[in-house]
């Protein structure tokens, strides 16, 4: 498929689904994108996920099955399904690779397990993993710009820290989860937690600068749900938040605190949210629990 049609072809992006599968799929099959069997009817369409398919939620490893069998359905459709990778999903392969090995944090040390399981880690999860479904994700990028937008996990400037352009961001990161090295795949997932670097008075231009480095015109992230920025109860949440200026997208609805699972179409055609007060957009980095190590991780 040329340049050319895959411009023409509508394109989705699903936020943070944290093991609500049903939900997921109600999301899937309003935007006619699966059917009610759950196989692929988005015809040419693009689908790409944001990450963070399992933890919190009851069937995790059921969201990351549907993810891999719509990336083959939809590509025999003439379509595409991928996925970035998420805090989540380092923490899972790390658990899953390394299980206790001793990780530091300030003050001591604790383990992938030990993390995990403060995170919401579901044993029923890890039981279910597969080495086949771990290879799949570790291959897995974690940035891509496509028409002009900046898909990325996490609220933060982070990824600047693995490289000056898409391709070296993606390729250290692919060089890291190929290394058997567990403070290595410790130090990512520390840094893939950090969040909010978009917000205040600042973020306009933190967003910007990313922008500038790795390409795009607007960032599109999940990882920090829009009730956290706004304080809004999860149940009112409709819809993706744009913010810092109109150069950032908020696709994490806060499934797991009752809020919706968002499927949205880009470019947004709705209006965009007022300013928030500053108040309201501080973020306490709340969702992880690091034990000591919130400040040296970049939480807040």
């Amino acid at each position: 498929m040329g340049a050319a049609a895959e411009q023409d072809a509508p394109l989705y992006v699903v936020g943070d689904v944290h093991g609500h599968l049903e939900e997921l799929k109600a999301a899937l099959r309003a935007r006619d994108l699966i059917d009610e069997d759950a196989h692929w009817s988005g015809g040419r369409s693009r689908l790409w996920f944001l990450g963070d398919f399992t933890d919190r939620g009851p069937d995790g490893i059921g969201v990351v099955e549907l993810a891999m069998s719509l990336a083959r359905e939809s590509a025999e459709a003439g379509g595409s399904t991928r996925m970035l990778l998420g805090n989540h999903e380092i923490l899972l392969l790390g658990v899953f690779r390394f299980g206790d090995h001793p990780v530091p944090v300030a003050g001591g040390s604790t383990t992938f397990r030990e993390i995990w399981l403060r995170n919401g880690g579901m044993q029923s999860d890890l039981e279910r993993f597969t080495d086949e479904q771990a290879d799949w994700l570790a291959g897995q990028p974690v940035a891509a710009v496509v028409d002009g937008h900046l898909l990325i996990h996490s609220d933060s400037n982070a990824y600047l820290e693995y490289g000056d352009t898409i391709e070296e961001v993606d390729g250290t990161v692919a060089d890291i989860l190929r290394e058997p090295d567990p403070l290595s795949w410790w130090d990512l997932f520390r840094n893939l937690t950090r969040r909010g670097a978009f917000m205040g008075e600042v973020g306009p231009y933190a967003a910007a600068d990313l922008l500038s480095e790795l390409g795009g015109r607007r960032i599109v992230h999940g990882h920090t749900p829009i009730p956290y920025q706004t304080g809004e109860d999860p149940s009112t949440i409709t819809g993706p938040r744009v913010y810092a200026d109109g150069q950032a997208v908020n696709l994490d609805g806060g499934i797991y605190l009752g809020g919706p699972c968002l499927v949205a179409r880009l470019p947004l055609t709705a209006p965009e949210p007022g300013v928030l007060p500053s108040a309201l957009e501080e973020t306490q980095g709340r969702e992880y629990d690091l034990g000591d190590l919130a400040a040296d991780a970049g939480d807040e």
